[in-house]
């Protein structure tokens, strides 16, 4: 496994220890930065704990401290207290005019046999009206989570 070191300047000592002394951080971001302090070989540094120390005192594993410390020296302070952003962007499925139909469709007259909509058979109607090519029963109950016609929180009778 590469063995990573960590120099860090006074002004990304000083940053880290703002980030473990002051204000609301979450609490990764706290982490990291108490990893990177104690991992730091630098002159500003007085005593430099192991990474096994580290483990032991943070109740964390080797391989986070090696994670961190490999993001720090690859890709800089930020990336390595923050992580990374992520790229996959998910196309909504869903916009007004779908959310529109759907709701309406829920708000019409209950196939025969059933006194009223289930969520997958509102998701088989809108796949079979033609609204959409293919549709998942969690879509359509987050789409009527939105409003109050969710048939899960009405009562029969």
């Amino acid at each position: 496994m590469t063995s990573y070191h960590i120099t860090l300047t006074k002004d990304e000592c000083d940053q880290l220890e703002a980030i473990k002394t002051k204000g609301s951080h979450r609490s990764q971001k706290v982490l990291n930065a108490l990893i990177l302090l104690n991992c730091d070989e630098g002159d500003h540094q007085k005593d430099r704990s192991s990474n096994q120390e580290i483990c032991s005192i943070l109740g964390i594993s080797d391989r986070k401290i090696n994670r961190i410390k490999k993001r720090f020296v690859d890709e800089g302070l930020d990336v390595a207290l923050h992580g990374q952003k992520r790229e996959r962007v998910y196309e909504q499925k869903v916009d007004g005019d779908l959310e529109a139909k759907i709701i309406a469709t829920s708000c019409s007259q209950a196939p025969e046999g059933f006194s009223r909509w289930s969520l997958r058979m509102l998701a088989d109607r809108v796949v079979e009206l033609g609204y959409v090519d293919d549709i998942s029963h969690e879509t359509i109950r987050q789409t009527l989570k939105k409003t109050n016609l969710n048939p899960g929180n009405r009562k029969d009778g």
